[in-house]
């Protein structure tokens, strides 16, 4: 008996089924034998661009319809795809490279798909993250991705004091023209001694991969201008507990000690343990022994 979402080569494409398909990320070779399949033999294929899709489609010589569904779609081209699923057709749903939602548009198409009770079948693949992660060194049992962090200073500030506590690995995408910054961003929220690995140009003709850490990155960066071209896969290790905790409480330290040229030591203790979420006993302790 064959799964669901299955079916042999050449058979009747299941109707009514949105196929959300996974593309190379940058090495065609990487495409599925079943990706090809599905997208030759669906009514229609919904692109991020339909420039770049074709340029996939030529090569495999598959001649399916081509319309363009990306995040700046109105919702009438999300209800004139609904509706041809509602016929029966089937639609592929593909975006530039990898796997379709993943920092990718889609999440409104299958989110309306699945409300009209349709079927919405995923035919994996490559996946930019999931290969930077494969390879990276770094603990893959639990990890966080996080996808691309805000452009502008303050959110990504905000995001990576959010992120300051995270222990699982965690996996970023990043522009080229950001990189730099970013990484920087990063060794000023986090330590700069912290393990990461970059991953350029994953699968094409000048892939490259750096291992050390947010420091040592920065430099290598600015030893070949050639270093920071391309899209970026960045992976980083999560953070040690017992080290953050000491932070957090010597930083403490720091800000009762200016406090109290303005104001008594227990009005101070009490300010910062409630501004840094610590323990006021603690705090007020430690405050004592240093004294002494």
């Amino acid at each position: 008996m064959r799964e669901p979402g299955n079916f042999p080569q050449n058979s009747a494409m299941p109707g009514s089924t949105l196929f959300v398909v996974a593309t190379p990320i940058g090495n065609l070779a990487d495409i599925s034998l079943r990706a090809i399949e599905v997208l030759r033999q669906v009514e229609l294929i919904a692109a991020e661009d339909t420039r770049q899709t074709q340029r996939l489609l030529s090569h495999y010589g598959i001649a399916t319809r081509l319309i363009s569904y990306h995040d700046f779609s109105d919702q009438s081209t999300c209800q004139r795809i609904i509706q041809r699923l509602n016929q029966g057709e089937s639609v592929a749903l593909v975006s530039d490279a990898g796997t379709p939602l993943i920092s990718d548009p889609g999440y409104g198409l299958v989110t309306e798909a699945r409300s009209h009770g349709l079927k919405v079948i995923p035919i994996p693949g490559p996946s930019a993250f999931v290969a930077a992660l494969s390879v990276a060194g770094l603990p893959t049992d639990r990890f966080s991705f996080e996808g691309f962090l805000p452009a502008k200073a303050g959110p990504r500030g905000k995001r990576l004091r959010a992120l300051a506590t995270e222990q699982r690995t965690m996996i970023f995408y990043e522009a080229p023209h950001r990189i730099n910054s970013m990484l920087q961003a990063c060794a000023s929220h986090f330590e700069s001694s912290r393990k990461v690995f970059l991953g350029r140009e994953l699968t094409k003709k000048f892939e490259q991969h750096f291992c050390g850490t947010l420091a040592s990155a920065r430099t290598w960066l600015a030893e070949d201008e050639n270093n920071m071209k391309g899209e970026f896969v960045v992976v980083i290790a999560g953070g040690d507990e017992a080290a953050w905790q000491i932070a957090r409480l010597e930083k403490a330290d720091g800000l009762v000690a200016e406090l109290r040229k303005e104001m008594p030591m227990k009005k101070a203790v009490a300010f910062i343990s409630a501004f840094l979420g610590l323990s006021k006993n603690e705090l007020y302790r430690r405050v004592l022994e240093r004294d002494q």
